[in-house]
């Protein structure tokens, strides 16, 4: 397998193909007729000596050759962006193209001053924001596929730099008729009265429940679990339990008056945030900038009171 006649086009084919399972709806895309987009995708399938994908009544859906080189062929174009963003001739101006990994529960929070920050400071960096748990953002680390992430309870690793932003306390969460307050915190042994919608099992919030509820002594009932940080706050709006979640992760809810919830105790329980990077490699000036962007944000949203039990290193 060589490999000298895969070219950019063929690859953009094949990624675009894969997103959309059509490569009817794929040529609309990259603005091609039909035809070259199945002659690009032939001549992949010749030039490696391996289907890429099964042809079926509802669509074009990859082989696990086909899936293993759309990984790979993804992160080969994301790179080639990256470059000519940072090539692209600019006076005094940082340009380029940074991935950033958010936790779902911080976006909210954080998301939107990063992008308006990035713009008054930075304008010229095009930053793409990915959110996740904790494990699949330092995954896309190790494999390359974010430069700049946000983590928890994570310290350096032989692939990651760490950097310890924020510690804060988990809360119990309840529906509005509990009346928690925000002032007047909430035992382990309550929440266990009560069904509790769990974060599935592998999410970090669930690994400090688990070892919080060992310690106390306290075992608690799972209504349901789920890996949504959404449908936790959905099922306990509509009665279906309470729920433990970071401070961050409710602070809109209770703002606006449609949960209730109190700082978790006996124990309590708190977890780290950091800041990841890529040991290996050249870390691009203009992930420094978003790093760096970052990092006074969630500093700011700290001192500002807008994160709720939150505490500076």
């Amino acid at each position: 397998m060589a490999g000298a006649d895969v070219d950019v086009k063929q690859l953009k084919a094949l990624v675009t193909v894969a997103e959309v399972g059509s490569v009817t709806r794929a040529a609309e895309l990259l603005h091609l007729v039909q035809p070259a987009v199945t002659r690009q995708i032939r001549a992949l399938e010749q030039e490696l000596g391996v289907p890429l994908f099964e042809r079926t009544r509802h669509g074009m859906r990859l082989t696990a050759p086909g899936a293993t080189l759309v990984e790979r062929a993804r992160r080969a174009l994301t790179e080639l962006d990256r470059a000519r963003a940072e090539l692209a001739p600019a006076k005094g101006e940082l340009t380029g193209i940074v991935a950033v990994g958010l936790l779902e529960s911080t976006a909210d929070l954080l998301a939107a001053p990063l992008v308006a920050g990035l713009a008054r400071h930075h304008p010229g960096i095009e930053l793409r924001l990915l959110t996740a748990y904790s494990g699949h953002l330092q995954r896309w680390l190790d494999d390359g596929d974010l430069e700049v992430s946000l983590l928890y309870n994570l310290t350096s690793t032989p692939s990651l730099n760490v950097r310890p932003l924020v510690s804060e306390r988990l809360w119990a969460v309840a529906p509005l008729s509990a009346k928690l307050r925000p002032d007047t915190p909430v035992g382990l042994r309550e929440l266990a009265e009560h069904a509790v919608v769990m974060p599935a099992p592998g999410h970090g919030l669930r690994s400090l429940l688990d070892q919080a509820a060992h310690r106390a002594e306290t075992p608690l009932h799972a209504a349901v679990q789920t890996n949504s940080m959404a449908l936790q706050k959905q099922l306990v709006r509509s009665g279906h339990g309470w729920t433990v979640l970071p401070g961050v992760g409710i602070a809109a809810d209770i703002a606006q008056g449609t949960l209730s919830a109190a700082p978790l105790c006996a124990p309590e329980v708190w977890r780290s945030i950091v800041l990841g990077t890529p040991r290996a490699g050249r870390v691009s000036p203009a992930a420094d900038a978003v790093a760096r962007e970052l990092v006074s944000q969630v500093r700011a949203a700290v001192r500002e009171g807008r994160w709720p039990s939150a505490q500076l290193p």
